[in-house]
């Protein structure tokens, strides 16, 4: 099992940044991919951005692109989400996963979240 721990999250105003990180903990080597999904009110689950911890491999959706980074730290098991540049769109809940085995399928584990909020 892999436990996910999110912190960071808070409220910014419009072109103001943010940096998420995730602990990971527990059976770890195991992981093979790592990331954030958000959702906000109304809105379906969508995937943020992912890093696939072999090679370091990333992936953002369009809307983030050039705004959002991500970097893992491997030896302390931690995933960061720089976010910058923040516009009122990002408001979301933001949910750290994991995968066993892929980037862009099912996540076998999910921290519980934590909030974004932007405002205008």
């Amino acid at each position: 099992q892999v436990q996910l721990v999110e912190s960071g999250g808070g409220s910014v105003q419009t072109g103001g940044s943010l940096r998420l990180s995730c602990a990971a903990s527990g059976y770890t080597d195991s992981i093979y991919c790592m990331g954030w999904f958000r959702q906000a009110p109304g809105k379906e689950r969508e995937r943020v951005a992912s890093i696939r911890r072999v090679n370091e491999d990333t992936y953002y959706v369009d809307s983030v692109k050039g705004r959002f980074t991500l970097s893992q730290d491997n030896a302390k098991n931690t995933l960061k989400l720089s976010m910058n540049s923040l516009k009122p769109e990002d408001t979301a809940t933001y949910y750290c996963v994991a995968s066993r085995t892929t980037c862009f399928g099912y996540n076998d584990y999910w921290g519980q979240g934590t909030q974004v909020t932007v405002s205008s």
